[in-house]
């Protein structure tokens, strides 16, 4: 089943989106497939956590999973971070998230 995401770039497009839950993918590699992002510049580290090149702000009012400790770790380092900052690696993509809006974060230089 697929379920419809809004994703913001960062050159401030909204892009509306149909994601799949059937396949295990988080929002960075939805943004990813999407290619709303250049290549080189989201999911850096493969989506281990380790970097915040995939950060992105939650602008709905979604019941997300709990941050990790390594997410919180992440973004305590990161840059440009807001109360509603979240790594789009650590978002798997679920029935749940449908109508699910996003802005991806500045890119890190």
């Amino acid at each position: 089943m697929d379920i419809k995401i809004k994703i913001i770039d960062r050159d401030g497009v909204l892009h509306e989106i149909d994601a799949p839950t059937d396949m295990n993918m988080n929002l960075m590699e939805v943004v990813r497939s999407y290619e709303l992002a250049p290549e080189g510049t989201i999911g850096i580290c493969g989506g281990m956590a380790m970097c915040a090149s995939c950060q992105c702000y939650v602008k709905s009012d979604h019941h997300l999973p709990e941050k990790s400790d390594d997410e919180e770790a992440m973004l305590a380092e990161a840059f440009n971070v807001r109360e509603n900052s979240r790594l789009g690696c650590q978002l798997h993509i679920s029935e749940d998230m449908d109508g699910l809006e996003v802005e991806l974060a500045p890119e890190e230089l």
